[in-house]
């Protein structure tokens, strides 16, 4: 009832517009680093504080300063996420049914912490002091905020639709009927 279409698209407008700056703000200070070491990244992706360890000088400030930006952004949308929690919450509180009550939590619950586990990790791994080598600690940082939370998100969205339940039901008589007739056999 509060969420009417304006306000969706200005929600909407807001987020393009924060990614945008961000993007373009961590492109024009990793361009602006002047690089003398070996350009090799000892990780899965050119994260950004792996390229500011290739960096000769302090020159790398920059891409600090727009990660202090982009976490206050990030901190920002947590908060707002956090209030519109607390008042989801306290609206369900007041429902009567308890079934009522757990449809919304388990719907919200999960969603709360994936936004929660990534906003975490990736503030970890962007402020956690720069070293010259690549550790465990940073691959596994980067992999908790750049796999999975898209890997949770459709699991999250997708398995409370009523027609996923029914096809993920369906399939090991799926599974069965697609081996019969291949003459494939799985333990």
């Amino acid at each position: 009832l509060i969420m009417d279409a304006r306000k969706c698209k200005s929600a909407v407008i807001a987020v393009w517009v924060n990614g945008g700056i961000s993007g373009i703000l961590y492109t024009a200070a990793t361009c602006s680093i002047t690089f003398c070491r070996a350009r090799i990244i000892h990780h899965f992706f050119c994260d950004v504080p792996q390229i500011a360890k290739l960096s000769c000088s302090n020159d790398y400030l920059a891409v600090i300063g727009v990660a202090a930006f982009t976490s206050l952004a990030a901190s920002a949308c947590f908060i707002s996420i956090a209030l519109s929690y607390i008042h989801i919450f306290s609206t369900v509180l007041r429902i009567p049914s308890a079934e009522g009550q757990s449809k919304v939590f388990f719907t919200c619950l999960p969603h709360l912490f994936v936004v929660s586990f990534f906003l975490f990790t990736a503030m970890c791994a962007y402020f956690k002091p720069i070293s010259d080598s690549a550790t465990a600690l940073d691959l596994m940082l980067s992999v908790c905020y750049t796999i999975i939370p898209p890997t949770l998100n459709p699991m999250i969205y997708s398995l409370r639709n009523e027609a996923m339940k029914g096809a993920l039901k369906n399939l090991p008589t799926l599974a069965g009927r697609f081996t019969e007739k291949k003459g494939f056999m799985f333990c």
